[in-house]
């Protein structure tokens, strides 16, 4: 899956736009315009949806894993892309008064709706809710906001990084970033969500800052980010 926002929607993390010079390597990037045709010329069979000058989003089924299958869905303006699976998925339709037909995707961008509508009701108590092994981005049009979060033990790659004309980007495929961000390229830290509003942070730890961390041992992150339990 790929999901790309404008600077003007999202900016995420300096330490993810600035991770230093790590490497003797040139860093060459490209545009998220490029970066999205790289994957739709990759995977033909892809579904691409962009929202206006905002944000593009797009996935495929292809060489996907029976433990991890990605679906696309779009609910009252919010835009939602999910891998992995749920394995509290019936309990969670049950908490959210939701029909047995909604599946993962669609539970997690009720789930958002919900806590949207509820402040201050935190948004790590809803995504502490969810059991599997997942990585979903949302994307609310209405708000322009970005909300992105992965598993307490990261089966579900996801990584994050800043393309050539400044452009938030995720992806479960690393090589593919890697091609648009460069050195701007992270894995996104299990156990953590990322919200345009708020910033990244813990929802097992809440009270924890997550840093960002140049990485000096290999050319293919620039940055690891991890939580600080140093208290």
């Amino acid at each position: 899956m790929l999901a790309i926002f404008n600077s003007t929607v999202a900016h995420g993390p300096e330490e993810l736009r600035s991770p230093g010079e790590i490497s003797t390597s040139p860093d060459l990037k490209k545009s998220s315009s490029a970066l999205l045709s790289s994957f739709l010329d990759a995977f033909t069979q892809s579904i691409s949806v962009k929202m206006d000058e905002m944000a593009s989003m797009a996935f495929t089924h292809s060489n996907q894993s029976l433990l991890s299958p990605r679906s696309f869905a779009v609910k009252d303006d919010c835009f939602g892309l999910f891998e992995g699976t749920l394995q509290n998925l019936p309990s969670l339709r049950q908490q959210y008064g939701l029909s047995k037909s909604i599946n993962e995707v669609l539970l997690v961008i009720e789930a958002y709706k919900t806590f949207r509508g509820r402040a201050p009701y935190p948004a790590s108590k809803m995504v502490g809710h969810l059991q599997g092994q997942f990585a979903f981005v949302i994307f609310d049009r209405g708000t322009g906001t970005v909300f992105t979060a992965t598993d307490s033990n990261g089966k579900v790659p996801l990584y994050w990084g800043i393309t050539a004309d400044g452009c938030l980007s995720f992806s479960g495929d690393a090589e593919l970033l890697k091609s648009a961000c460069g050195k701007s390229l992270a894995s996104f830290p299990q156990g953590c969500f990322y919200s345009s509003t708020s910033g990244l942070r813990s929802y097992e730890y809440p009270k924890n800052k997550v840093m960002g961390i140049p990485n000096v041992d290999g050319e293919m992150l620039g940055t690891a980010f991890k939580v600080d339990l140093s208290f």
